[in-house]
């Protein structure tokens, strides 16, 4: 789960991390409110979007008077903002940070994120921050620390030091930096974040270290026990496909593709998404029912799936162990005569009661293209997948 630049910062100051006096706007008249509060004669005013690189999108404007304040939010306000992040549909901005101008000396990049592979938290800092910390990871990574640490001793003193001195902050200044970067982890481990990242963290001209930019992203195993960061979700900018899964208890990411899928186990939903590649489609997305899907929760994932008006096919794959594919061609039967299905729809059953599920999808009378294998699943659904673009189009 992501939360806004606003939300983090409120988070990190909790934690003595020193960010710039700034407030929330929903109306281009909040936002010169705004202003007028925080006082000054520079004002950054910032979309608020789950997404970085809102700099490079127009979403950051810098203003020097209220009308330029005003104006800044009229545009910005209701704006899709398209990033590398969001992709092309981009993410539309319905609030705004107005923050205070900041004098810049340096700017710095800093971050803790998990690093599965080591199964530790890295710590990640350059001294060469800004918009462009992809491209400095691309051509200059000699430019890029990391450090990992122990998960069973935490961070330690020294490996603050080393980060702060990486950054390459002067002496006077390396216990404030260290103080920040502290305040950072103490975050990042108390409410089960897997991402923290401040990218300008600045050194201001007056030699104060200040997070400038904040991202935070959290665990969602973990927000059974951290009410109150589940509280920061905004489901406006999430997929609603997604959300729609995640409020019934379903595992769903949603794809670019136009083949819905259906498929019990998260290693089977990724071998069936490899083999629609391979036959030639594009999955429209992954979706795991788990391994209890009873005939209602098959129902649920079926309109979840066919609520993406993209989908030009379905497939259904599952390898019953725990559940049983009886139980399932049922809930397959009943979905499709609920819900009027006007996509081809693939079923490929394997395991448990393989035999009886068979038999009930084949005396249902209904147009239910069945396959054996999970190869000649993937083939017949690009295949059908394919006919109803040729009639389309035709």
């Amino acid at each position: 789960m992501d939360i806004h630049e606003y939300q983090a910062k409120e988070i990190l100051s909790g934690y003595g991390v020193k960010i710039a006096e700034g407030g929330l706007a929903y109306s281009p008249s909040d936002a010169v409110q705004r202003a007028r509060e925080i006082g000054g004669n520079v004002w950054a005013v910032k979309a608020q979007i789950h997404s970085g690189a809102r700099g490079k999108a127009g979403g950051i404007k810098i203003c020097k008077t209220h009308d330029e304040v005003e104006a800044a939010a009229e545009a910005l306000l209701g704006r899709r903002l398209v990033t590398h992040q969001t992709g092309p549909a981009g993410k539309v901005c319905n609030r705004l940070y107005v923050e205070a101008g900041t004098e810049i000396a340096k700017e710095l990049y800093f971050c803790f994120l998990v690093d599965r592979t080591t199964e530790r938290i890295v710590m990640v800092g350059s001294a060469e921050g800004g918009m462009d910390i992809e491209e400095l990871a691309l051509h200059k990574p000699e430019a890029i620390t990391k450090i990992y640490i122990e998960p069973a001793v935490g961070l330690q003193a020294f490996q603050a030091r080393e980060m702060a001195f990486a950054l390459g902050l002067d002496a006077a200044i390396i216990s404030h930096a260290i103080k920040t970067i502290k305040g950072c982890y103490r975050a990042l481990r108390d409410l089960d974040a897997n991402m923290l990242e401040i990218n300008p963290l600045v050194l201001t001209k007056a030699g104060e270290i200040v997070a400038l930019d904040a991202k935070m992203g959290f665990d969602d195993n973990a927000l059974f026990r951290q009410s109150k960061i589940s509280e920061l979700r905004d489901k406006t900018q999430e997929d609603p496909r997604e959300m729609a899964a995640a409020d019934r208890g379903l595992s769903y990411v949603g794809l670019d593709g136009d083949i819905g899928c259906m498929i019990n186990g998260a290693g089977l939903a990724m071998a069936t998404m490899d083999m629609i590649k391979l036959a030639g489609g594009e999955p429209a997305n992954f979706l795991d029912v788990g391994g209890g899907a009873s005939a209602e929760r098959t129902e649920k994932a079926f309109r979840l799936v066919l609520a993406d008006k993209g989908v030009k096919a379905m497939l259904v794959n599952i390898f019953a162990g725990i559940n049983r594919c009886d139980w399932i061609a049922e809930g397959v039967v009943q979905a499709v005569r609920k819900l009027d299905m006007q996509v081809p729809l693939i079923v490929r059953l394997s395991g448990t009661n393989v035999e009886e599920g068979r038999k009930i999808i084949a005396d249902s009378g209904l147009p239910i293209i069945t396959a054996d294998t999970l190869a000649e699943a993937a083939e017949k659904a690009v295949q059908a997948r394919n006919e109803v673009v040729a009639r389309e189009q035709g």
